[in-house]
């Protein structure tokens, strides 16, 4: 697009979000048709989140649906939450009894945690969310403006100068975002309220339950006084004529609508909460021996908050002020000075680390006579942990190495275990003007999230015959494969413990470790390829491991603990790595997956007594000699002797049935309400025909390539098996699996080192 374009398409961003000021009455009228526009603070962040709408994930092994929200769509994720679903519902949860008035209107929502765990994110997200939701005509937002220019013949104007301004500029809005039903009467704004509510299509009420705020409340006493020395009859009429009062949208932002109190701000607590005086305004406004709240900064974190949310960031800095904070929640109202008060309408979040507990605690002995008890009865606490999900912990680190923000959202798990076990490349600047290209290898941000998630679990709540490392992948997914059977997470004994995820290696740790070894060439050369600048898994997981003891952030208990944990996953990353040299050994042997598909029509068929139709539109019985060759030669569970007579004996019949049709009725239960056919069912859904489809193992090489030989993998003889052999499967590395031909060779060295001690 040209220049001009781009102003164009800014020009219209901005016009579908403003739109121009309006009477009050035609305010009203606009609610009547759409009420939700009215919301109080907590229903309308409730209205935000649940407007983004939700997904299904798996954390800890269980289904759980999430808000889109904390996944920071509008800012395509860059500050989405990843993980904590369950705590974000709790949160959401809170929201809902509060807005709707259920018993929690006095709470305060405490989320603590520690670092690295997504508390600040929350903050962007809640600021990116409810600023792009303000712009959407449902999640309008609106204030009022006022003018007292020449009000009753006189020429004194609201202003913070000493001169009458005249025109648009004699327009000045409420400091504090109030809302416009707070200009009516309360008798007539509660019979309003009513025919609001009664065209409001939720169970949750909204409700408007303050006063104009001190410097609205200025304006208005001033117009009213004025109009009435007139002798005007109609005084409401006449105060709220559109010459003087407009009500406005605005975009939701820090310091409109929302107020973020930071760890580094401060000033008294008045200061901090509401604002504090303008001495030489005071003196300017003359206001009969009284304080005029037209002298009033208004720039604390409830006033920038009122109207929807106030944050205090990292609260145990401000632990002095969440004792004035305690009757906010009940009285939602705040003081200015003696005798000026003002009413707020925000919901109150508090954000800190663990050390704001020890701190609230430390009087907990005294038991009755705790001068935080009250305090700490307002907190309703919710607790971050660390990840404990291998994929939401492959996702992070990887969004901490590389500049990608979009959140996965997979359609199946061999989806997502795709982009877990991918490689990354990333451009280093070191000493030459010309960034390098440093690869890390397929399995190794897999292998560095591992060893994270390992280090995060409780070691004394492990299934029986489980380590670990099945404990973290049982989270991840929801089950295992014990060979050729699915067994789901609810049929282990295993539960979540408040020791799951309340401590181990942080993102930030493993983060510094991989950007430690991008500016670093690892000790190894090759003639032709660049594998110094290959980064593997075991260099990470290394590196981990042996930073563990120095590092501040461990005590040495912890850095000895998680420093054993890192064998079980060498082990299985090692058994991946594996795999992908044995796929790509084998790629030419798999069987086809069109035979695979045959296969299974044949069995669902023979099981359901039909008939196939065959290549001449003709209907005829199952194959018997088909499934037989399939269940001898590709599978390799039975022989000849389990066939007499050409009849399959109970052991092949049991497999059918067991192993195959009870797959395919699963997924047609899960189709009930559809016509189910064979082929809507992908082979690889079948546990035993995955196994089919893509395993193989060492003696499956040994069987068909007789000449091949491990030990002469790093540097074999010209012409021989082995030589085209390894040409061939670096290649299907790279094509399968997206290995570089550096980190192929360095992977297949690697497994083949190992292979080679037991080849024999």
């Amino acid at each position: 697009m040209s220049g001009e374009e781009y102003i164009d398409r800014a020009d219209e961003a901005l016009d579908a979000t403003y739109e121009e000021p309006m009477a009050l009455s035609e305010y009203v009228d606009t609610l009547l048709e759409s009420p939700g526009i009215a919301s109080h603070a907590s229903k309308y962040l409730l209205a935000a989140i649940e407007a983004a709408g939700t997904r299904t994930v798996i954390e800890e092994g269980d289904e759980k649906e999430r808000y889109r929200f904390f996944d920071d769509p509008h800012n395509d994720g860059e500050h989405a939450i990843l993980g904590n679903t369950e705590v974000l519902n709790a949160f959401v949860d809170d929201l809902r009894s509060i807005a709707a008035g259920r018993g929690k209107d006095e709470k305060i929502v405490w989320l603590e945690g520690p670092t690295a765990t997504g508390k600040s994110e929350l903050k962007r997200c809640l600021i990116n969310g409810l600023r792009e939701y303000s712009r959407t005509p449902e999640g309008r937002r609106y204030t009022v403006e006022w003018n007292v220019a020449g009000a009753g013949g006189s020429d004194s104007a609201l202003t913070y100068g000493d001169t009458p301004i005249e025109d648009e500029d004699d327009w000045y809005e409420s400091p504090v975002q109030a809302h416009p039903l707070t200009v009516f009467p309360k008798d007539v704004r509660e019979e309003l309220l009513v025919e609001i509510n009664d065209r409001l299509d939720d169970h949750i009420e909204v409700r408007v339950e303050g006063e104009l705020d001190p410097f609205s409340r200025e304006a208005y006493n001033f117009l009213e006084e004025q109009y009435r020395r007139a002798g005007e009859e109609n005084l409401f009429s006449a105060v709220t004529d559109p010459s003087h009062l407009r009500v406005k949208n605005f975009v939701v932002d820090v310091g409109r609508g929302i107020g973020i109190l930071h760890s580094e701000d401060e000033g008294t607590p008045k200061e901090r909460l509401v604002g504090s005086w303008m001495h030489g305004m005071l003196r300017e406004l003359d206001s009969r021996g009284r304080k005029n709240p037209q002298a009033f900064s208004y720039d604390g974190v409830l006033s920038q908050g009122n109207g929807l949310l106030t944050v205090v960031e990292d609260a145990a800095q401000h632990a002095d002020l969440l004792q004035k904070l305690l009757n906010v929640p009940d009285e939602s109202r705040v003081k200015l000075d003696k005798g000026i008060g003002m009413d707020v309408d925000t919901q109150l979040v508090i954000i800190s680390n663990p050390d704001l507990e020890a701190q609230l605690n430390q009087h907990a002995d005294r038991e009755g006579q705790d001068p935080l008890k009250a305090l700490k009865r307002r907190l309703d606490k919710h607790e971050f942990t660390y990840l404990t999900n291998l994929s939401l912990e492959s996702q992070l680190l990887r969004r901490e190495l590389t500049n990608e923000t979009s959140v996965w959202d997979p359609d199946s798990w061999e989806e997502l275990e795709t982009w877990i076990q991918e490689p990354v490349s990333v451009a280093v600047r070191d000493d030459l003007d010309t960034p390098t290209e440093k690869d890390i290898a397929p399995h190794t941000i897999e292998a560095a999230a591992l060893y994270a998630v390992v280090s995060r679990l409780d070691s004394s709540n492990v299934p029986a015959g489980l380590d670990l490392v099945e404990k973290a992948l049982l989270f991840d997914r929801g089950y295992l494969m014990e060979g050729d059977e699915r067994v789901d997470i609810d049929d282990y004994d295993v539960e979540i413990t408040p020791q799951d995820g309340d401590h181990g290696i942080p993102v930030t740790y493993v983060r510094d470790v991989v950007a430690d070894l991008l500016h670093e060439a690892q000790d190894r050369h090759h003639p032709d390829l660049p594998v110094e600048h290959v980064i593997m898994p075991r260099d990470v997981l290394n590196a981990i491991a042996e930073g563990l003891q120095d590092a501040p952030v461990f005590s040495p208990g912890e850095a000895t603990e998680y420093e054993e944990r890192v064998v079980p996953v060498k082990n299985y990353i090692f058994g991946e790595q594996e795999q992908d040299v044995l796929a790509a050994l084998m790629r030419d042997k798999r069987v086809d997956e069109s035979t695979v598909e045959e296969y299974i029509e044949q069995v669902y068929a023979w099981a359901s007594d039909e008939q196939l139709e065959n290549e001449r539109g003709e209907f005829v019985d199952p194959d018997p000699l088909k499934m037989k060759v399939f269940e001898i030669e590709h599978l390799g569970r039975f022989d000849e002797k389990n066939y007499e007579g050409g009849e399959a004996d109970h052991a092949v019949t049991k497999f059918r049935t067991d192993k195959i049709i009870t797959a395919l009725n699963r997924h047609a239960w899960q189709r009930r309400d559809e016509e189910f056919r064979v082929g809507d069912v992908s082979p690889k859904e079948i546990p035993v025909i995955k196994t089919v489809l893509g395993s193989h193992d060492w003696d499956d090489v040994k069987r068909t390539y007789e000449d091949f030989d491990p030990q002469q993998w790093d540097n074999p003889p010209s012409g021989t098996e082995t030589a085209a052999l390894k040409e061939e499967t670096i290649q299907n590395m790279m094509e399968m699996h997206g290995y570089s031909e550096a980190a192929a060779e360095l992977t297949s060295r690697h497994v083949m080192s190992q292979v080679s001690y037991r080849w024999d």
